[in-house]
C-alpha cells in the first residue's frame, strides 16, 4: 500500500467524521460547564461551599416553553448555618431557570 493511499484514506475519514459531528453535533453544553456557570453567576451573592449536578439533560416545561435542562444543587454556609439550594439550568445556554432553597 502506498503512502499516498494511506493519506487519502485518513483525510477522507477525518472529513467524514468532522461532517458527521457537525451534522449531529450536540446542542448542549456539558454538565460541568453548566455547573461552573451557575457557580460563577451566584458566588457574588451567595458563598458556595459545595455543588452537584445531574449528568443527564432532561425535559422541562416552564411558562409554556420547553427546555432541555440539568438539575443540580449548591450548599452555602452563612452565619454558621448551612443551606441547600436546588437549581435548574438550561442545557443549551447555561441560563439559570430556577433557584430554590
Amino acid at each position: 500500500m502506498k503512502v499516498r493511499d494511506i493519506l487519502i484514506g485518513a483525510g477522507v475519514g477525518f472529513l467524514a467524521g468532522y461532517a458527521l459531528k457537525e451534522y449531529t453535533g450536540s446542542e448542549h453544553i456539558s454538565p460541568e460547564k453548566a455547573l461552573k456557570t451557575v457557580k460563577e453567576n451566584i458566588q457574588d451573592h451567595i458563598p458556595v461551599n459545595g455543588s452537584w449536578i445531574h449528568m443527564t439533560a432532561e425535559d422541562y416545561k416552564k411558562d409554556d416553553l420547553e427546555y432541555k435542562v440539568y438539575r443540580g444543587g449548591i450548599s452555602s454556609t452563612k452565619e454558621g448555618e448551612t443551606t441547600q439550594m436546588d437549581f435548574i439550568v438550561d442545557a443549551k445556554t447555561g441560563t439559570i431557570l430556577e433557584l430554590t432553597s
